[in-house]
């Protein structure tokens, strides 16, 4: 859709930042195989979210973990 707006200017990379937590069950599957079929299409796919459903079906995440020091950032791979 941005790309049709933006004169065909391509996106390698997209982040999508919550509205996942208003989502029913059925209305999450569907945004998490859309996103998924835009990382297969070669584009690096970015969610920002606190919902536990979204852990589940992410192979691999940065993590930001808060800590006495300040905050702690690290990929996590499941």
């Amino acid at each position: 859709m941005v790309q049709s707006y933006s004169g065909g200017i391509h996106l390698d990379t997209i982040f999508v930042d919550e509205g996942f937590g208003t989502l029913d069950p059925e209305s999450l599957d569907f945004a998490m195989r859309a996103l998924i079929d835009l990382q297969k299409g070669g584009r690096l796919v970015g969610i920002i979210s606190h919902v536990p459903e979204l852990k589940e079906r992410i192979d691999a995440r940065l993590e930001i973990r808060p800590t006495e020091r300040g905050s702690v950032a690290g990929f996590r791979i499941v």
